[in-house]
């Protein structure tokens, strides 16, 4: 493959496992060298198993496996100190930031009015605030023809029932995006979303319980199919998206909601 991001560095959060080793294999197969955060810890607010410490070494190993170089730093993304503290200290190591992948991303179903405040708060504060610390972070390290990348879902563009905090969450990444994109376009600075269906990780096999919320309440079943007749994407299918918005030949797309989300908004 075309080495189409030769000489220059990529900044990926949540990239222990799932989409964000996806994302950090596919930059690294294109010939960026990668720096890998994730929180490594588990959060009380979801039902399923975070990423540990050894997932993100094994990112690692796999960039690395692909002849670039990799940092890595075990950092909440809604820690600010530790973020800027981390992310500083990756450039200063690599050299520059090109790329910026905003991934970390959590998420629990649940009615509305099963939803406590302290799991709608911490869906928010890592979806939506970390994705902003991220950017806020590694905008001093940027210059002219770099890519932010924000993760969002299809739960960003439209809402979906027993998926309010999250699709809150998504739903503001789409106005950080368009913000930053005006804010930054004078220096050539390129912002995007992209917008999944569900995903085959570990994240979105943990969401167990939607199979009886939607059980409960059929009416809501239709809501959550795509157009295409597939269940969910693949994470390098996502990969794919971030690498085209983070190359030269997205070099005039800004502002733009990219949908791989196998048709299910416009249903």
């Amino acid at each position: 493959m075309e080495a189409k991001l030769e000489g220059r560095v990529a900044l990926v959060t949540g990239a222990a496992r799932g989409q964000g080793r996806a994302h950090c294999l596919r930059l690294a197969l294109d010939g960026a060298d990668v720096i890998a955060l994730d929180s490594c810890e588990s959060n009380p607010a979801v039902d399923y198993p975070m990423p540990t410490p050894e997932d993100l070494d094994e990112t690692r190993r796999l960039v690395e496996a692909h002849g670039r170089r990799c940092q890595t730093a075990v950092v909440d993304v809604r820690d600010e100190a530790g973020m800027f503290a981390g992310i500083d200290e990756a450039v200063a190591r690599l050299g520059r930031l090109d790329v910026v992948v905003a991934n970390a991303g959590i998420c629990a179903v649940g009615r509305a009015a099963d939803i406590d405040a302290g799991a709608f708060a911490a869906i928010l504060d890592v979806n939506l605030t970390g994705a902003w610390t991220t950017c806020r972070a590694a905008l001093p390290h940027l210059e002219a023809g770099a890519s932010i990348i924000l993760i969002s879902s299809s739960a960003g563009i439209k809402g979906l029932p027993f998926f309010a905090a999250y699709s809150a969450s998504k739903q503001g990444l789409v106005g950080i995006m368009q913000s930053l994109a005006l804010e930054l376009a004078d220096r050539s600075i390129r912002v995007n979303t992209v917008h999944p269906t569900g995903v085959a990780t570990v994240m979105t096999t943990g969401l167990g319980a939607l199979g009886d919320l939607i059980e409960a309440q059929p009416s809501t079943g239709p809501l959550f199919l795509n157009s295409l007749p597939v269940d969910v994407v693949d994470e390098t299918d996502v990969a794919s998206a971030v690498a085209f918005l983070a190359s030269d030949g997205a070099r005039h797309i800004t502002g733009l909601q990219l949908t791989v989300d196998a048709g299910m908004s416009i249903r």
